[in-house]
């Protein structure tokens, strides 16, 4: 290579591990020199508001705001990112260039053995309305309270005494050196966020030597399950308020979506599943609009589509 090529990152200790990674495994595949990734770390305005809900102050923008603005500007030739904390509709001018393969896709419970195993009324930390509905679906009687910061920061938290159980991804903690802390809980329990476990590598649209590189290490078949995850979510104009899941995967050749929406307390849910080809897109946005048809009003105000 004439030069490095620069890697835009947040700066959590989960974010470098992932950079890390992404840096080693572009590397290895392109036949570079250790070191030809150079990593620069970003801070974003998620990282600098800890005190307050994501979705009270501008969701997942806050994440990649500045990240964008580095690889526009030319500061860096590329972002990674947690694919789940990206918007659904992106700046046409960048251009989601490859995915790693997919970890773990689950949600750990931390604290208790299961959902089902915790005390009466105990108080559960989780910022993400997601979980929080999916919570409240199983267990109307628990307090679910806010919990942002890092991984250790929140597991802490969770040391402090104040919570009986947070809910954390098992991919975070597993890139964290964290393999045996918590208990999964099943997808049939509670289905992950969209792209959940997605390691992601975004670049500037026109930049045709940077995708290249970039795609000696996409996974296809990541690519094919988040590509319809991400179409039934941009069909639902699921917004940082709005409590969706979705899940796809490849079995006998096509694409199994598992979906469900609910009310932001849990009160309603509507949960619903589907079979396509590969790359049809078609397919999960119309099972989006069929939920969203199906869904009772306190979903559908939620979602912009509705």
């Amino acid at each position: 290579m004439s030069r490095s090529l620069i890697l835009g990152t947040r700066g959590s200790p989960l974010a470098m591990a992932q950079a890390k990674k992404v840096a080693s495994a572009l590397e290895a595949a392109n036949r570079w020199a250790a070191g030809d990734v150079e990593i620069v770390t970003v801070t974003t305005s998620g990282d600098r508001i800890q005190d307050r809900p994501l979705a009270e102050i501008g969701g997942k923008a806050l994440w990649t705001k500045e990240l964008d603005k580095a690889l526009l500007d030319g500061v860096t030739d590329f972002s990674v990112h947690s694919l789940k904390d990206v918007e659904s509709e992106r700046p046409k001018a960048i251009r989601l260039a490859a995915v790693r393969p997919r970890a773990d896709a689950r949600d750990r419970i931390i604290g208790a053995p299961s959902i089902a195993a915790l005390k009466k009324g105990a108080v559960v930390g989780t910022s993400s309305p997601r979980r929080k509905a999916q919570l409240l679906a199983l267990r109307p009687d628990l307090l679910i309270v806010p919990l942002r910061g890092n991984v250790d920061t929140r597991l802490a938290k969770l040391e402090g005494g104040d919570l009986d159980a947070i809910i954390l991804a098992a991919a975070g903690l597993i890139r964290l050196g964290k393999r045996n802390v918590g208990t999964p809980i099943p997808v049939a329990e509670m289905l992950p966020a969209p792209t959940q476990a997605v390691i992601a590598m975004e670049c500037r649209a026109d930049d045709s030597l940077t995708i290249m590189a970039l795609r000696q290490v996409d996974d296809a078949s990541t690519h094919s399950v988040i590509a319809a995850e991400r179409a039934f979510t941009a069909a639902l104009g699921a917004t940082c308020h709005s409590p969706v899941a979705a899940f796809a995967t490849i079995d006998r050749g096509q694409i199994r979506l598992r979906v469900q929406i609910l009310a932001e307390d849990g009160g309603a849910s509507i949960r619903d599943e589907t079979r396509f080809d590969i790359g049809d897109m078609d397919a999960p946005a119309a099972l989006a609009r069929d939920l969203l048809g199906r869904a009772p009003a306190v979903i559908r105000a939620l979602f912009a589509k509705a």
